[in-house]
């Protein structure tokens, strides 16, 4: 889903949103920090699977997936980060490791940390690794119904 597309869905769901350009940058925290924006609100997607099957794990980009606590929560007999070559073309029109956090419209689960929930606004990956966007929380939550729950240390 490249970036059109997916400001496409935000505005047909009439969701208020705006879009930041930075310069290259490729981790959250990279992007964070080029955008002036804190870890703690931008919302970083690590694509992980469980029990085989690849799911979006959302998280503060100041955090990190504690394996342990999510495969607790889910109820999974494993679970592990996938690599980008089982993934990368699941996103068409997207950077590779630039997906936003919308897995339902991929198809997939979506976890959130509970932690990101107590931010009002986030921003993440808007499918390049140049630009983001900001929405509010509950109008992400809202559209990609993530299951939230606790898997961050």
């Amino acid at each position: 889903m490249p970036v059109d597309k997916l400001k496409d869905f935000l505005d047909s769901n009439n969701i208020k949103y705006t879009t930041v350009s930075h310069s290259p940058a490729y981790t959250a925290q990279q992007v964070a920090a080029s955008a002036h924006i804190p870890g703690k609100e931008m919302a970083k997607t690590v694509v992980v699977k469980l029990d085989g099957k690849i799911a979006m794990a959302v998280l503060p980009a100041s955090c990190k997936v504690d394996f342990d606590l999510l495969k607790q929560a889910v109820g999974a007999a494993k679970v592990e980060l996938a690599g980008e070559q089982e993934f990368k073309d699941m996103f068409p029109g997207c950077e590779v490791g630039a997906m936003p956090p919308f897995g339902n419209l991929y198809g997939m689960d979506v976890f959130v940390a509970e932690s990101l929930t107590e931010d009002e606004e986030i921003a993440f990956k808007a499918c390049s690794h140049k630009e983001l966007i900001r929405m509010t929380f509950k109008d992400y939550q809202e559209l990609a119904k993530p299951k939230v729950i606790k898997f961050t240390s």
